[in-house]
Parts: structure tokens; sequence; C-alpha cells
């Protein structure tokens, strides 16, 4: 039963918050502090910034907590949040930083291959400096849903809610930013 318990879903221990049970709190920090972390990433650089945007966020999701409803997801509401801060952090310091740190966008790896020579390793650093000097040049709105769905793991449903459109224009966009971040690489004189 107490193991039970470790696995309990978001949504009922924010059922519990929402009923007194304050203290529950830190185990929705524990679950995604680190997944938020790596999200605000991709658009800020600054590790000072990072970490008082992720204290704004998890201090609006406190503050919120009682009007969420619970009949929805958990994780697509907190990155709703997340997803409005960071635009409203990036707005106000005029940045478009975004570092990416997955080739995954660009070069889908089976989850089951664990050949990971040193080889490989130098090739996907060597990529990545390469991505992060170009993923600027992405447009926002393409960019977000790239990052949602292949750093976030959000599937387009959640997406769409996060973003608040047709979960249609999710994947036009997901794909258009595909082939904007190809043609940029392409022109910098890669071929992928």
């Amino acid at each position: 039963m107490g193991e039970e318990s470790s696995q309990q879903k978001d949504e009922e221990i924010v059922r519990q918050i929402q009923s007194g049970k304050i203290g529950l709190f830190a185990v929705l920090i524990n679950r995604y502090e680190d997944k938020i972390k790596r999200y605000s990433r991709k658009f800020l650089s600054d590790h000072e910034d990072i970490n008082d945007v992720l204290q704004d966020i998890f201090i609006k999701v406190y503050k919120n907590i009682r009007s969420f409803d619970t009949k929805r997801k958990f994780s697509s509401w907190l990155y709703r949040i997340a997803h409005n801060e960071l635009i409203n952090t990036l707005k106000k310091r005029k940045k478009k930083t975004l570092s990416l740190f997955d080739l995954d966008i660009l070069f889908p790896q089976s989850a089951n291959d664990s050949s990971n020579s040193l080889n490989q390793q130098i090739d996907r650093k060597d990529m990545e400096k390469i991505i992060d000097k170009c993923i600027d040049q992405v447009e926002l709105k393409y960019r977000e849903p790239i990052i949602l769905y292949y750093f976030g793991g959000l599937n387009y449903r959640e997406i769409a809610d996060v973003m608040q459109i047709p979960i249609s224009t999710v994947g036009i966009r997901i794909k258009r930013g595909k082939e904007i971040m190809r043609s940029i690489f392409e022109k910098s004189g890669y071929n992928l």
C-alpha cells in the first residue's frame, strides 16, 4: 500500500492539497522541478533567470492550485503556467535565446539503442553546438510546440491545451518547425 501511495496520480495529490493537506505540494515539486527546469533552459540561458522563473512558476501553481480542475491533467496545467511565465520573461528581457541539448528533433533514435560510442558522443556534442547557433532563427510559434513535444514529453492534445491552439495546428507547427530547422542547417552548409 505504501508503494501505491508513492505512485499516486498528480490529480489525486492535488485533490488532497485542495482539501487541506498542503504539505503534499512538496511531492509535486519533487516530481516536476527538474522537468520544468529543463523546459525553462530551452527558453532562457542564464542560470539565475531559470531559478527565478522556476520559483515564480511554482509560486503561481501553489497560489492557484485550488482552482485546478482535477478532472484535467495536472502536467498540462503546470506546463501552461510555465509557458506563460517563460513567455512573459522573454518579452520583458526581449531575448530569444534557446538552448537545445537533445537532437531527437532531427535525429530520432530508438529508446532501445544502447550503443553510444565515444565517436557518437563527440559527433552529438558538435551537432548540439551547431543547433545552439541556429535555433534562435526558428520563430517562437514553431519552436514552442517542438520543445513541448520533444523535451516536455507532452502529446499533441496536451500541447494544444498548453498553447491554447487547435490540435491540428500543433501538428502543422511541429512539422513546419522541423522543416525550418532543416533549412537553416542546410543553408549553414550541413546536410541532415
